[in-house]
Parts: C-alpha cells; structure tokens; sequence
C-alpha cells in the first residue's frame, strides 16, 4: 500500500463567533488570544510542526485581520527594527510567500461544505483539517500524521468526553483497538438518545481526497448543515478508517470557560507569567 505524504492543511475559519459576542462583532474569532497569540496562529504552528507545506484558509467576510496577520508587515516591521526590538515574534508566524491560499466559504451551510470549498486546491492529495478554536498542547497533528504514516486511509482526533456530552460532537463506533488508534466503525453526528460511544471527534482530521467527492453532494443533516461527519462515515469500509486518541491537552476555546482556562493554563506554563499569574490565583477566595 502506497501512502502519499499529508502535504496539505485546510482552516475553516468563516464563522461567525457569535457565543464570543460582542468581542467578535468587528474581529475574527479565531483572533482571540491565549496569553499573546490568536487562536488561528497556534493552529498553523501545530500544523507546521506536523510537517505541512500549504495552509489553505477558508474564510468569509469580515475575516480580513486573520489575512493580514500572516502578511508582512513593512511599517510594523521597521518601526520595531528602528527601535531595536526582537523581531522573533514576527518572524514566528511569517510564512513562505505564496504558501497560505484563501477561498472564500459564502454561504454559512456547515463544516463539511466549508472543506469542500477547498477542493480545488486540495486536489488529489491527502490533507489534514484543523479547527482552530480547538487548541492542542502537545503535537496532536504531529502525533496523528505518525500514525497515518504507519496505518494510511483516514485518521480523525479522538477523546473520551462524558455519556451526558455525546450529543454535542460526532461521535465514533469503535472496533478493534491498538494503542492509540481506534478502528471506526460508523460516526454518528449529535447522536440523540444513546451514544455508541463517548469517543467524540475533537476538531482534528487526516482524509483522502475521496472525501470531497462524496461532498460534492452530501445532502443536509444535523442542524440542516452538510455534515463532514457524514461524509466521513460513507468512506467506512472503502478505506482504512482509525481514530487517534492524543497524547497532550486539549481547551475547547470555542467555550468561554475553555477559553479561560486555556489562558491560565498556558499562562502558567510560561516562567515569566508563572508567578504574577500564581500569586493572584492564590488571593482569589475559591
């Protein structure tokens, strides 16, 4: 069996934000910060550890400010150079000219159409999707491009989460397990009533590019959304399906609470935030 390299990284990145109103009236969700960076910029340094080469954003309107915080900045960049400053943290999130490419979703009609818009660029190449209000500390897609490596077909994020959350996520029916990759059985989107397991898929996907093609006419499900859970699940049994359970930490960022907690967690994790963040958590009356 001859495995293609995972090249490839698509974002969707058009929607709105609305559970971060008013913040995300007039900026980007996935601008939020954790401690000093946007959401969006861990996301691509979590694919380039992974050993992607093309980011390919699918965005919307309103979605300037995340374009602009991967260009050069000449006046910033001078300014800062003028003044002596480091210039690592810019040098941090440039990327090679012509690697970002930016498609434009145009109608909010669910995840599986948002990957779809990429297909164009995507080809007939195996890629990876990452959510980025779904922030990994660990090398999840690292970790998960290891694995496909070893195994190919489709490799999809996988995380224990409670019985009474499973109507939240797409969900997995698991087969046979070795290590940390899952057999997949079937997916199920929200499933209601009982779940048939609590392996819920947390935002982090390597799929063949037959996936597009079912896309091409995948019919409306959960929510009245062209599911990608959906599409994945037709893809069962044609090709080698597994789930990976990560090795690391993940904070749902998409969450006000997860969001906070990400802050403080990686506020800690930092030596010159440690102790001022420490220090006021101890003054706090929990």
């Amino acid at each position: 069996m001859t495995i293609k390299p995972v090249r490839k990284a698509v974002f969707p990145v058009a929607g709105l934000g609305t559970r971060f109103l008013p913040a995300t009236k007039a900026m980007p969700k996935e601008m939020l910060t954790v401690v000093d960076k946007p959401l969006i910029q861990y996301a691509v340094e979590e694919a380039l550890e992974a050993g992607i080469e093309q980011i390919i954003f699918v965005t919307g309107r309103g979605k300037g400010a995340l374009e602009d915080h991967f260009d050069v900045s000449y006046e910033l960049e001078a300014t800062m150079k003028a003044r002596g400053k480091s210039m690592a943290a810019i040098d941090g999130i440039r990327q090679k000219p012509g690697s970002p490419v930016y498609v434009r979703q145009q109608e909010p009609l669910g995840l599986g159409h948002a990957v779809w818009c990429a297909r164009e660029i995507v080809g007939d190449e195996p890629f990876a999707v990452l959510l980025p209000d779904e922030l990994m500390v660990g090398g999840f897609l690292r970790q998960m491009v290891e694995a496909y490596n070893r195994v190919g077909g489709n490799v999809i994020g996988a995380l224990e989460v409670p019985d009474s959350e499973t109507d939240k996520y797409g969900i997995i029916s698991p087969g046979k397990v070795d290590g940390r990759l899952t057999e997949v059985r079937a997916l199920v989107e929200k499933p209601k009533g009982k779940a048939p397991s609590n392996l819920m898929i947390p935002g982090r996907y390597i799929l063949q590019p037959e996936v597009m093609r079912v896309l091409d006419n995948q019919a409306p499900g959960a929510g009245g959304e062209i599911q990608l859970t959906d599409a994945m699940a037709k893809l069962i049994g044609d090709q080698p399906f597994h789930g990976f359970t990560f090795d690391g930490q993940r904070y749902d960022c998409g969450d006000k609470a997860g969001w906070l907690t990400a802050n403080i967690a990686l506020g800690l994790a930092r030596e010159d935030l440690r102790a001022p963040v420490r220090d006021f958590i101890a003054t706090l009356d929990l």
